[in-house]
């Protein structure tokens, strides 16, 4: 079994260049580590879905807290499933399109299709609401 943890996290005044970054090193480091997951920013917030085993989330997640361009950090979701639903993304970042319905017909299209209904739904709305 591995880990998934889906959290919220504060970061008002990123650029993109700043978010690109973020998502570089992701794709970088994640896989020697065993990660993989998915990214969104709203321009004030993220939302991210980490999975991979347990210890190396807490790792990640300590260096996450530490972050200064992150605050206000929430574990939304922590669960032990049979298998990963984003095996193949480093750190797949899901851009938000301007309008609720866009984003949503976007989304939809955009995550996996193995995704736990529950996050599916936090993430949605996460998306269309912000």
């Amino acid at each position: 079994m591995i880990s998934q943890y889906l959290y919220i996290s504060t970061a008002p005044s990123l650029s993109r260049d700043e978010v690109d970054s973020i998502l570089a090193s992701s794709a970088r480091n994640n896989p020697a580590n065993g990660i993989t997951g998915l990214l969104i920013y709203n321009g004030r917030n993220f939302l991210q879905l980490l999975e991979g085993d347990e210890a190396e989330l807490i790792s990640l997640m300590v260096r996450i807290t530490h972050d200064p361009r992150h605050t206000g950090i929430s574990i939304l979701e922590k669960n032990r499933v049979e298998q990963r639903s984003c095996p193949d993304w480093a750190m797949k970042r899901v851009l938000i399109a301007e309008g609720p319905e866009k984003r949503r017909e976007l989304l939809e299209a955009e995550l996996p299709e193995t995704l736990d209904p529950g996050l599916r739904k936090v993430i949605m709305n996460f998306a269309v609401l912000n």
